[in-house]
């Protein structure tokens, strides 16, 4: 089965910068999951992913408009420590994540004060042109509650 509309894709994968640092990889875990067409992933990924088969092995380059866009002066604010998820002590430096209305969001701790933290809240991408290296594990139909949820639900999906 291609990947296509309404199809669950179950994926490894492992995202570098142009230096060859790597950011992040699933692997060594559970492979990660989504509903292909319901942009439950960055939309320039998932275009190129379309039509792949389980089994193939793909790399992806995508410039900061495709990903997580240009940084952009003026993203900093206080807020109370409160409002962020995080583990351990806070500390300058670390991306942590923000509850917001709209749900959370990754931000990075440029100061820590007492009861309040600066934050920066360009995404800790944003940026930079990122490389990613892609081993699709599975294509299948999306069941009906996965197309009525709008996401793959499971291992490597969302659970309820």
């Amino acid at each position: 089965m291609k990947i296509s509309q309404d199809t669950v894709v179950t994926f490894h994968y492992s995202l570098q910068n142009t230096a060859g640092e790597e950011l992040e990889s699933s692997r060594g875990g559970d492979p990660s999951a989504y509903l292909h067409g319901t942009n439950n992933i960055l939309p320039a990924l998932e275009s190129a992913l379309e039509g792949l088969e389980a089994g193939a092995h793909t790399e992806v380059e995508l410039a900061p408009a495709d990903a997580y866009g240009e940084r952009r002066e003026g993203r900093v604010q206080k807020v109370p420590v409160k409002h962020l998820v995080y583990r351990g002590k806070l500390q300058p430096g670390m991306t942590v994540q923000l509850n917001t209305s709209e749900g959370r969001h990754p931000v990075t701790v440029t100061r820590v004060g007492r009861h309040s933290a600066e934050i920066d809240t360009n995404h800790p991408l944003a940026g930079q042109t990122l490389r990613f290296a892609i081993e699709i594990v599975d294509v299948r139909a999306a069941s009906a509650d996965e197309k009525a949820h709008g996401h793959a639900h499971g291992v490597g999906g969302h659970h309820h």
